[in-house]
């Protein structure tokens, strides 16, 4: 499940950028594996061309109009 991604204003955000630019704070990626995100970056890379090849038409049609439903079903 990916990160909740948390949302700055664009003065902290262009803060924060400064700072590990010039070095007074570590990046947020360091510490992780580097073969590990190499793997995660080659799956992501390739795994929607891969998902599309293996899903039947009939399934990419129920795919797309369960999707279709949820976006215009509104907030109610």
């Amino acid at each position: 499940m990916p990160k909740k991604v948390e949302r700055r204003d664009t003065n902290t955000l262009a803060f924060d950028i400064v700072q590990q630019v010039t070095g007074q704070r570590p990046k947020d990626d360091e510490g992780k594996n580097p073969a590990a995100v190499a793997l995660g970056r080659l799956g992501g890379i390739k795994g929607g061309k891969a998902r599309a090849q293996a899903l039947t038409p009939e399934k990419r049609a129920e795919i797309a109009r369960k999707a279709a439903q949820k976006r215009w079903k509104g907030s109610d």
